[in-house]
């Protein structure tokens, strides 16, 4: 489609993917990505973003184009994340600490998933510590094998598994340990089957109504009970738990209609100050919900 080849429009101004991506470039960086790009139908060269494999591969050159990742791959049917959305969220939350770089701003990643995506991302560009939590051992342990395959950035990088699926900071955090950011990008859907209608718009919105289901992504990486607005309220009674543990905890919120019920649960526990920051990438819209407890 054309949009993909022009400017991405609405990134945050230090994300590095607001330009085309650089083909040619990509391809020197990682030639495997050689065989799946090809001309779309107004002649600018790029890949078919309904294809898991050749998005995979678009990840694994950006990845190593633009941030030095040398090994980064996932196991089938996990979520493959678009880069530049994924480091637009680091771009917007890193503004509420004014942009605070080094290893002394540790990060806690709800979620991380089997392609740690946040933590590659946030260490290269701002030089933060991560904590990657997960409720899924494969996930972790697909992580824990990339991080260990690419030098320095298993001692940057920490994982843990959440022993409990229906928590969030709940036995997962270790005495005395407190983290400037808590980031999230929550489960979306409320069922399975609501997932694959997800899907089918997906395929929909890049006008391949009539071809088979193919988007990655595990149940826990899709959806739960509640949803996105039920897991994000539980992540915010939680939150209010531990007040002191995170400056601004945070989290992806991709219905515009949630945010009400969210800052009115956010109001009423006592959240001192709450932030919504927009993010567009052409014509897909979302926010960033952020809160915090301390002064």
């Amino acid at each position: 489609m054309r949009a993909a080849a022009e400017e991405k429009q609405g990134l945050h101004p230090r994300n590095r993917h607001r330009g085309r991506y650089d083909f040619p470039e990509l391809v020197r960086a990682c030639p495997e990505l050689g065989r799946f790009v090809r001309p779309n139908p107004y002649g600018d060269a790029s890949i078919d973003f309904a294809d898991p494999d050749a998005v995979r591969a678009l990840n694994r050159a950006l990845l190593k184009h633009c941030y030095g990742i040398e090994h980064w791959d996932l196991p089938p049917g996990y979520l493959c994340p678009p880069i530049p959305g994924r480091a637009d969220y680091l771009h917007h939350i890193a503004d509420l600490l004014g942009g605070a770089r080094g290893p002394e701003v540790r990060v806690l990643d709800i979620g991380v998933g089997a392609n740690c995506i946040y933590p590659l991302l946030g260490h290269r560009e701002y030089g933060w510590r991560f904590l990657g939590s997960d409720i899924d051992p494969a996930a972790l342990a697909a992580a824990g094998r990339m991080l260990r395959a690419n030098p320095g950035l298993a001692a940057a990088i920490e994982l843990r598994l959440q022993p409990s699926p229906g928590q969030v900071f709940q036995g997962l955090l270790r005495e005395g340990e407190r983290f400037a950011l808590s980031i999230c990008n929550p489960p979306f859907h409320a069922s399975p089957e609501e997932a694959r209608a997800g899907s089918r718009r997906k395929l929909d919105n890049l006008g391949l109504g009539g071809r088979p289901l193919n988007f990655g992504g595990r149940s826990g990486e899709l959806w739960c009970a509640g949803g996105e607005a039920g897991f994000v309220r539980r992540m915010i009674a939680e939150s209010a738990l531990i007040p002191d543990r995170c400056r601004w905890f945070s989290t992806l919120v991709s219905k515009a209609s949630n945010l009400p019920g969210l800052r009115q649960a956010l109001r009423q526990a006592g959240a001192r100050a709450i932030r919504t920051l927009d993010m567009a990438q052409g014509q897909k819209q979302s926010r960033i919900l952020a809160w915090t407890f301390q002064p």
